[in-house]
């Protein structure tokens, strides 16, 4: 009886062996499968979602619109604003005026009446800014405008002609935007697109990452093709091959 045992015991024992072989066998080789699988190209070659790509936190989820409640307050007022000061005319001085202006009537008439009437006063509330948040601007201030000297710096030094194109190509398109809308207006359109499109590419980020590859791989082809023709045929300044050698 206990050979009878010792024997179904053992062969318990190898088939479990032999499952945990399989296991390991299904699993490496869909490891494998998915090492091999090719990576699509992501857009801008990011490698995190698109929430922390925008810096994760209420930020992003107010322009992702994971809270709709607040994003959709927040574009209702910024489209109110544009609306008053572009189409009813309204200045920035006087919108500010008239709104410390009611505020400080409502205010005042409040602490009047709370003598006269069962109510409490308002509170105001005790508004000191920290140093820390205006040292912290100013030293990221002061070190975009650092990489912007520095970018310039390298473009114009005549290193990179790409780069040169698609700087050049980049502030011909800014200004013939700025020439058709002014400054208002294309603030307003910038931050419209800010919340809509970030949403709108985490939805279709598949499309729009499989076209946004297509087209780089054209332009990129369109650009070998005019520096092989054009570019490389254009002389260099002595003093550059110097520089670099």
């Amino acid at each position: 009886m206990s050979e009878t045992v010792d024997h179904a015991s053992l062969m318990d024992k190898i088939n479990d062996k032999i499952h945990e072989y399989r296991e390991d066998s299904s699993s490496s080789d869909s490891d494998s499968e998915s090492s091999s699988a090719p990576k699509k190209n992501r857009l801008f070659g990011r490698k995190e979602p698109v929430h922390k790509v925008l810096g994760g936190g209420k930020p992003a989820d107010i322009l992702l619109w994971r809270n709709k409640q607040i994003t959709a307050s927040i574009l209702v007022s910024v489209t109110v604003v544009w609306l008053l000061f572009e189409w009813m005319g309204y200045h920035l001085l006087t919108l500010v005026c008239h709104s410390l202006i009611v505020a400080l009537a409502a205010l005042f008439v409040w602490s009047n009446a709370s003598s006269f009437v069962n109510i409490s006063p308002p509170k105001f509330p005790e508004v000191i800014l920290p140093e820390e948040m205006f040292l912290d601007l100013a030293r990221t201030l002061r070190f975009e405008i650092n990489e912007a000297f520095a970018t310039f710096r390298y473009v114009a030094s005549g290193r990179d002609l790409k780069q040169f194109l698609l700087v050049v190509l980049a502030l011909w398109v800014l200004s013939v935007v700025g020439s058709c809308f002014n400054f208002l207006t294309l603030f307003y359109i910038v931050f419209v697109l800010l919340y809509t499109l970030p949403v709108l590419y985490e939805r279709y980020e598949d499309h729009v990452d499989t076209a946004a590859e297509k087209a780089m791989i054209h332009v990129s082809k369109q650009y070998a093709v005019l520096d092989e023709k054009l570019l490389k045929k254009i002389p260099r300044a002595p003093f550059l091959d110097k520089k670099q050698h």
